[in-house]
């Protein structure tokens, strides 16, 4: 995880912050397998976030701090990324996803800039392979069924879903396609998969789901399709329309409980029993640690 970090994040973090997380490493050599988040606010102390807590630096943020990463992160041409940071984050190499905050512009009730940015999340991605060997055990029997993975956030739904992709692909034999809105379960940076995620796994990178579904179904054929992150209504309308094509249904929602979901729209699909199993995640250290598993049938 240290290569990792230093490969990937420490190029776009100025010395001053590298030092200051150098200085926790030094205390804990473990550190870079734990941090969740890199926080970083304007003339705030600089945060590390961890699965069971945080490190408050003594180092406040400078502006200089941000306008340096905000260049690394474009190549130093902010509008080549402007369409990026109006969605609210930048996807980096390694799969990492880089929040952004500061002040809005609209345009037809849409954003059309984000401004003077003031505050900087870099979220960690990790590939933890064999975390859901458990889980695949348990659900697989004679082909992959539809399966939803819910928890609030932070508590490894993509790092769950990542490897059971890898699990599908390679031990089911069975064709994947992922619809990757947001450019985290594969982490393609310049057209290269970066993530093991099987060697039957095609991916739509950064495709809405709504257009990618259907493109996916017409265009590759797949036996399972991968969805992070389910909710809203024209989600739930394009998964009622791809299962009438025969295809099973890998996703992931936000939720704390079963009574939760069906107060949301994905209550449609529990009432259809689209899904054979329903796992829920708790917040533990173990990114995707399993709380419990509904089977419908």
């Amino acid at each position: 995880m240290y290569d990792k970090i230093i490969n990937e994040i420490y190029i776009l973090l100025t010395n001053n912050i590298i030092n200051e997380i150098n200085v926790e490493y030094e205390k804990n050599k473990q550190l870079f397998n734990k941090i969740t988040e890199i926080r970083i606010r304007n003339n705030m102390p600089l945060i590390l976030k961890l699965f069971n807590g945080d490190i408050i630096s003594k180092y406040i943020i400078k502006n200089e701090d941000i306008i340096y990463i905000l260049e690394k992160l474009s190549n130093y041409s902010i509008y080549s990324v402007q369409n990026e940071l109006n969605s609210g984050y930048i996807t980096v190499r390694g799969g990492h996803r880089v929040g952004v905050c500061g002040t809005v512009v609209l345009e037809n009730n849409r954003i059309n800039n984000i401004k003077n940015i003031s505050s900087i999340n870099i979220r960690i991605a990790r590939e933890v392979i064999g975390c859901s060997d458990d889980l695949f055990n348990e659900i697989y029997t004679e082909g992959f069924k539809s399966t939803l993975v819910v928890s609030p956030p932070n508590c490894g739904k993509t790092t769950l879903i990542r490897d059971l992709v890898r699990n599908i692909s390679n031990k089911c034999k069975q064709t994947i396609t992922v619809i990757d809105e947001r450019s985290e379960i594969g982490a393609v940076y310049n057209g290269k998969i970066q993530m093991n995620l099987g060697i039957r796994t095609d991916i739509l990178n950064k495709c809405p789901k709504v257009i990618g579904i259907q493109n996916a179904i017409r265009s590759m054929g797949p036996d399972v399709l991968v969805l992070d992150e389910i909710g809203n209504r024209e989600d739930i309308k394009e998964i009622k329309q791809a299962l009438t094509c025969g295809v099973s249904i890998l996703a992931t929602a936000h939720g704390q409980d079963i009574e939760e979901l069906k107060l949301s729209q994905i209550n449609q699909l529990l009432e259809m029993n689209i899904f054979k199993y329903i796992v829920f995640l708790k917040k533990d250290i173990v990114p995707g640690k399993i709380d419990k598993i509904i089977s419908k049938y």
